[in-house]
């Protein structure tokens, strides 16, 4: 899968999956991405501070070194949230 490749375990991606099926914390998120556009997603200072909240939001308390890579990754993925494709290619690497 494409984010191991940045470090990032599946024993966290397995835990953080779980918890947005919890409806709350999947809104909290969806509230807090709302407004996110392809720019945003390619600054590197307001992806940590995403990761940061989602984090808190998720109660995973992940370390700088986590952060970091969920950051590489993020931006790796030159995402636009109004492209569907993007948002398809996502959906099926966290499956």
């Amino acid at each position: 899968m494409g984010y191991q490749q940045y470090g990032i375990s599946p024993q966290l991606v397995e835990r953080i999956k779980k918890k947005l099926k919890n409806p709350a914390i999947k809104e909290r998120v969806k509230k807090l991405i709302e407004n996110v556009d392809k720019h945003d997603l390619q600054d590197k200072a307001k992806v940590h501070k995403l990761v940061k909240s989602y984090g808190s939001i998720l109660n995973e308390k992940l370390t700088a070194t986590e952060e970091e890579q969920i950051t590489k990754f993020v931006l790796a993925q030159k995402i636009d949230p109004s492209n569907t494709f993007h948002l398809i290619k996502l959906w099926s690497m966290f499956r």
